[in-house]
């Protein structure tokens, strides 16, 4: 079977418990660096796409060509039918692929808030496996309208697009279901050393700290069961 790709935008990601959920499912995975200029591979060549996030904003294509490309990418792969899966900044470069602008909302979600899905999510492959007021991780500024044609799956306090599909195999998500705790720390390392983070989002260093400390691993245990049912859909499309 052909591999899954890994889509890394940004040099701050170590892909969480993605690699190894989909590795325990059987199926390979291969990343590119399109941040540092790798190539991305024809679509052709791929069994499935997962789009990671990054520090920058999915409309930022003058200071970060790559997303361009790789909004151009996810729309061939939506064409051609590849599973797709886009996680914060993938879900946004998604939702540019399908026409949405990518633009600065003004609430800012950080760390553990509650997603509230909607009733379609209950049939859905992926987002079926959500209760209502599970904690996911958070970590935005920018949102977007709900693609034309897109099944809206989940919302949050916030954000009225935290989760959609677009046709039987696409979805972007807004929250960061492939962090686990080792990255989160790093991510609130890095962030705390370069801003006050109560001051720019909302939340202290402390504040982070104890919702992680409270609700970390059940979301670890989501998200291991969020990419083994995406390995399932790669696996049923068979390519």
């Amino acid at each position: 079977m052909k591999p899954v790709l890994f889509v890394r935008n940004d040099r701050y990601e170590s892909f969480g418990i993605a690699a190894e959920a989909i590795a325990w499912e059987g199926l390979d995975i291969f990343t590119r660096n399109v941040a540092a200029g790798a190539p991305l591979p024809p679509v052709e060549g791929v069994a499935g796409v997962v789009m990671f996030g990054g520090t920058m904003n999915g409309h930022q294509t003058d200071r970060h060509p790559h997303l361009a490309r790789v909004r151009d990418y996810t729309r061939d792969a939506v064409d051609a039918g590849v599973p797709y899966l886009g996680i914060c900044l993938g879900s946004q470069i998604l939702a540019r692929a399908l026409g949405r602008d990518v633009v600065h909302s003004p609430l800012k979600e950080v760390g553990f808030e509650p997603l509230h899905p909607l009733p379609e999510a209950k049939e859905d492959p992926l987002l079926s496996l959500y209760g209502d007021g599970d904690m996911v991780v958070q970590w935005h500024e920018d949102t977007f309208e709900l693609p034309e044609g897109a099944e809206l799956l989940a919302s949050s306090d916030r954000i009225a697009v935290q989760a959609f599909r677009a046709g039987e195999r696409a979805w972007g998500i807004q929250f960061h279901q492939e962090v686990d705790g080792s990255e989160f720390g790093w991510w609130l390392e890095l962030a705390s050393a370069a801003m006050d983070l109560e001051a720019e989002w909302g939340k202290s260093l402390e504040t982070l700290r104890n919702e992680a400390a409270v609700h970390m691993h059940e979301h670890e245990e989501r998200g291991r069961e969020l990419f083994r049912r995406f390995a399932n859909v790669v696996r049923e499309n068979g390519v």
